[in-house]
């Protein structure tokens, strides 16, 4: 009976992994079926009141409009308009200007400046403003789509300056430090191999690395070393943060002074106009102004500076949205949250930049129809995951498993993380989901809850690879919507491998640890 429970509590999931890999539907379309099928069995099996999973699933559309969705189109918008008053071309331009070689430009783009924004702004941005400029420069769609999931998948765990990782602290009665340094500890093979993967996938096999390895090395490395040092002296809100900035910096010193030649198998194309002027200093800084802006912003509103932080983030209503046992308020922060601060940063950036404010309407209302699809994806998918959540589903789920695993659960303690964050496509929600779970589990059978509840984060970073939510995100900004599942058939053998790495790291780790 219990293992009809668990494959029932599973269905959703096992629809969206047959829908998306097999039937090759869109995200769009497949989404609101899981929806349709959480919300029967979470009624009819699991006892959920008809109230209750309406008001769950309301609560899960709030999280998915208010911040999320506004992140995204935030995130797009700003690309988006800097494509409009052509300062895009200057930046493509100034980082084409370190190299011609996508193998190198991916590695810039895709991992050192999207691990940035990952650590600053989280929830998708670090896979859409990434993806957006790689693709405006000529490389295939789903190359860059299923890099930047994978590059994307490391940082997650300290997105939004720490917020996956503090969470899961606080849900857990853990110290955030030691969950930030366990955490880094079991990353740091991804970390590692991330900047290779992301190599031979955009060249399209192992030959790709070949003069480029030192590079893909100094990458990883040069992210990790800081990122671990960060997690052992300043917790877990800066690790990111500060390894995307040192990578960016010696990845970029080290092809200047020894990768001139160039490969022309993985030249991109030339595409700058006729006559176009040397990019000057006050050019450069109005092209990344609005970026310079987000930076500046989220930096300054964030914990790191805890009077602006404070003043900000009582700027909020809170409403009472599922009905349930044990419900608390859906708070909607309306200052303190990183779509209404990119949002700012783009339009005084675009005003700098010469845009004017009908222009940006305009730009503003093209981005929110270019992301209708991806919006309806990712309200289906939080809607369905809170209603799982209330219901029991997910507790039926890791329940199961532990009771199939016993004292080897350490090995499959990251595919309960990755579950977490496919269904909801979020680290965040993941800690918050099987935290406690997984500290009391770790507990039971004699391991470091701060081991384990590492693994569940390490786990969950891995679930966000193939989490229709991410997928949606990306192809939305590569413009592959109704591709998702080619994006998905692509990157299921990376979260496959990892996910494996991950569970022998955390057995292992819990030995000895």
């Amino acid at each position: 009976m219990d293992m009809v429970i668990f494959l029932l509590a599973l269905a959703p999931i096992l629809w969206l992994m047959i829908a998306l890999s097999l039937l090759k539907l869109p995200a769009f379309k497949a989404c609101p079926i899981a929806l349709v099928i959480a919300a029967v069995l979470s009624v009819i099996i699991f006892k959920l009141p008809a109230t209750e999973c309406l008001t769950g699933g309301l609560e899960g559309v709030a999280l998915a409009l208010w911040p999320i969705c506004l992140v995204i189109v935030a995130a797009i918008f700003t690309y988006n308009l800097c494509t409009e008053t052509g300062s895009m071309d200057c930046i493509k331009e100034m980082l084409s200007g370190v190299s011609k070689d996508k193998r190198i430009l991916v590695l810039i783009i895709g991992w050192c400046f999207g691990g940035f924004m990952e650590g600053m702004a989280g929830f998708g941005t670090a896979i859409a403003i990434p993806a957006s400029m790689l693709c405006g420069m000529g490389f295939s769609p789903i190359a860059v789509t299923v890099a930047c999931l994978v590059a994307n998948s490391s940082p997650t765990a300290f997105g939004s300056v720490g917020i996956p990782t503090v969470t899961l602290a606080k849900v857990a009665g853990l110290s955030s430090g030691n969950v930030a340094f366990a955490t880094v500890l079991q990353l740091l093979p991804f970390i590692i191999l991330t900047p290779f993967l992301m190599v031979c996938i955009i060249g399209g096999s192992v030959k790709a690395l070949k003069g480029v390895w030192p590079v893909a090395l100094v990458a990883g490395l040069s992210f990790a070393i800081p990122e671990l040092l960060a997690a052992w002296f300043l917790g877990a809100e800066l690790p990111v943060i500060i390894g995307s900035i040192c990578s960016m910096a010696v990845t970029i010193g080290m092809v200047k002074k020894f990768y001139k030649d160039l490969d022309p198998e993985y030249a991109i194309e030339e595409r700058k106009p006729a006559g176009e002027n040397k990019i000057t200093g006050k050019k450069a800084v109005k092209a990344w102004m609005p970026f310079l802006l987000i930076f500046v912003f989220l930096l300054l509103t964030s914990n790191m500076v805890p009077p602006v932080n404070k003043m900000l983030s009582a700027v909020k209503t809170s409403v009472l949205i599922y009905t349930g046992e044990g419900a608390s308020p859906y708070t909607f922060t309306w200052l303190a949250t990183p779509g209404v601060l990119i949002l700012i940063a783009a339009i005084i950036g675009g005003r700098i930049q010469g845009a004017g404010f009908k222009q940006m309407a305009k730009v503003f209302l093209g981005t929110v129809k270019q992301m209708w699809k991806t919006i309806v994806t990712i309200v289906t998918i939080l809607a369905m995951s809170k209603i799982m959540g209330y219901s029991g589903m997910i507790a039926a789920i890791a329940g199961t498993m532990l009771a199939l695993t016993g004292s080897f659960y350490p090995l499959v303690a990251p595919l309960v993380g990755a579950l977490g964050a496919f269904v909801t496509g979020s680290g965040t929600s993941s800690s918050v989901l099987f935290g406690s779970l997984q500290a009391q589990t770790a507990a039971s059978i004699g391991v470091s809850p701060v081991w384990l509840a590492s693994a569940s984060t390490v786990g969950a970073t891995i679930g966000k690879i193939i989490s229709p939510q991410s997928i949606a995100i990306g192809a939305g900004a590569a413009g592959l919507l109704g591709f998702e599942s080619k994006v998905l058939n692509h990157a299921v053998k990376y979260s496959g491998a990892f996910i494996l790495i991950a569970g022998c790291m955390a057995y292992f780790g819990s030995l000895i640890y």
